[in-house]
């Protein structure tokens, strides 16, 4: 019975660090091309109308801090996946008999 609570609990946790590298993976690159997709746009509506700089580049920096929230969201999640995995209580309730 120990063992078996072992490998379920090494599983949850190699499956978790794993799921958490995925997350951050995909979680910066998406917003990285996001983030420099909007530059190129940005800077190129400045070239073509300067005298719009300011409302552009303030709207720029609201749609960049709206970009990089989704990557905030990604290291959160991979932070309780990490450290606040809810399935690791669940497989020590299930293996004490509770």
């Amino acid at each position: 019975m120990e063992d078996n609570l072992m490998d379920n609990i090494t599983l949850i946790g190699a499956a978790s660090v794993i799921t958490a590298g995925i997350t951050m993976a995909i979680g910066s690159i998406g917003p990285a091309l996001g983030e420099g997709r909007a530059i190129v746009s940005a800077l190129s509506s400045i070239a073509q109308q300067p005298d719009a700089a300011s409302t552009i580049t303030r709207t720029l920096f609201v749609g960049l801090a709206m970009i990089e929230s989704m990557a905030i969201y990604c290291f959160v999640v991979s932070m309780i996946l990490i450290f606040s995995n809810p399935f690791w209580n669940f497989v020590i309730t299930k293996a004490s008999g509770g």
